[in-house]
This record gives C-alpha cells, structure tokens and sequence, in this order.
C-alpha cells in the first residue's frame, strides 16, 4: 500500500514522502495514529500543492540545517564515563549524553536525530551522525574517557 507520510519517522521516509509499506502496518499504525494517510489521487493532489506552497520554507529551513552543521564543524566533545579495570565502561554511551553535551556548547538537537555507527562500550573515539534535514547530515567525533 502507497501512503504520505505527514511526518519524519526514522527507517521509514520523511514528511510528505510516499512510501510502500505492508497494508497491515499502514491500516493498523501508521493511519489510525496520523503518521500517513493514503495516497489517493485527491491526498496525491494536495500533497502536490502542499509541495510547491513550502518549497521556499523547505529551502529555509535545508539552510538552517547547514548553518547549524558548520557552526558545529570539526567539533570534538569528551564524555566521561566510570571505567572498570578492563577499560569496558558501565552501561554504554547514549544518544542522550551526546546531545546533553552538544546543548551545553550551545547546540539543541534532539537525541533522536544522533545515531552511533557501533555500540560504545569501550573508551576511544567514536563517530555520531545527526540526520539535521534529510538532505544534510553531518558526523561528529566525540571521545569516551575515563572519569
């Protein structure tokens, strides 16, 4: 089944995409919880119009999306983290402690937006990516040390 989505859902398309999902995924999820409607000719013509309305606002909102992925640039941040003697932390690094620090240095992005390549464990460097637009994503560095 073709559907439009209405916003952004990660693994799936982003706002005003049609996708082809599973008839009982759409029915029983995406539609009854307002995530998509169907794509029909009549939601197909109003996506079309919708479109072409927010093309200055989408080319807005890409530029603040870049201007924000070069304010943060080559940014490396440390995260502290309790170590045993095997140099395996406790837990793990979250998306939360990255975008916890990035706010610090005055930078809000949702965690939802960063995602880690591998699980992180261990102390070392790391790499995240933050989906910023679905066109501009830009990868940090960021080290795990010991506290």
């Amino acid at each position: 089944m073709e559907i439009i989505l209405k916003e952004d859902m990660v693994g799936l398309g982003y706002k005003d995409d049609v996708v082809k999902v599973k008839d009982g995924y759409a029915r029983n999820y995406l539609i009854p919880k307002g995530i998509a409607v169907v794509a029909n000719k009549s939601n197909l013509k109003m996506l079309a119009e919708n479109v072409k309305q927010a093309a200055h606002k989408a080319e807005k909102i890409k530029s603040d999306a870049q201007a924000i992925a070069d304010a943060i640039g080559q940014l490396v941040i440390e995260i502290p983290a309790k170590v045993g003697e095997s140099g395996k932390i406790f837990g793990s690094v979250t998306t939360t402690q990255v975008a916890d620090l990035l706010k610090e240095k005055g930078f809000d992005i949702d965690r939802r937006r960063i995602n880690f390549s591998s699980d992180v464990k261990t102390t070392g460097d790391y790499q995240a990516t933050i989906d910023l637009h679905k066109e501009v994503k830009h990868v940090i560095d960021f080290k795990v040390v010991a506290e």
